[in-house]
């Protein structure tokens, strides 16, 4: 079975628009279950991201035992992280504000490419390309399913994750 690194927004998003704890009890128990199997990885700063707002997403997340986080701070994930910042800075396909946005303290989107780079795994996140991106149209938000790519690391969706992971609603 593969490994798979999470970004904040798979819970983020059903959270807020389309599985909410009180209709969706189901999905967050099983997710819940899949978050304590060692090939799902839960970075240490997407967990920090889903703690800011203190929410009842944050509670559910603080609430779960045995969740296990993987800490960044390895020295083969900060070499990977160091790659993918490189390549956003002298890439003239990305502008500096793209640069300095994916370099911002507590943006995770760095920290999740080069965790996947470094364990062999798939990403799972909501975000979609940001379409065609070149020297004469560079972007100023950098996207994780394109610098993702750039360094042969596939990005799948939540129900991808869910169908490999047999969470039922």
């Amino acid at each position: 079975m593969g490994k798979y690194v999470l970004d904040a927004n798979i819970f983020i998003t059903p959270f807020r628009q389309y599985y909410p704890f009180d209709i969706a009890e189901s999905f967050w128990g099983q997710m819940e279950d899949r978050l304590k199997l060692e090939n799902v990885i839960l970075l240490d700063v997407v967990r920090n991201e889903l703690r800011k707002k203190e929410d009842k997403l944050a509670a559910w997340l603080d609430g779960i035992e045995g969740l296990q986080v993987t800490t960044v701070q390895t020295q083969g994930i900060i070499q990977r992280y160091g790659d993918v910042m490189n390549f956003l800075q002298e890439s003239p396909n990305y502008t500096d504000v793209a640069f300095r946005g994916w370099a911002s303290d507590g943006i995770a989107d760095g920290w999740i490419v080069a965790t996947a780079m470094e364990m062999g795994a798939m990403i799972i996140t909501a975000e979609t390309g940001a379409g065609p991106i070149s020297i004469k149209n560079p972007s100023k938000n950098a996207k994780i399913p394109d610098v993702a790519k750039h360094f042969g690391v596939q990005c799948e969706d939540l129900f991808y994750f869910m169908r490999k992971m047999n969470i039922k609603l």
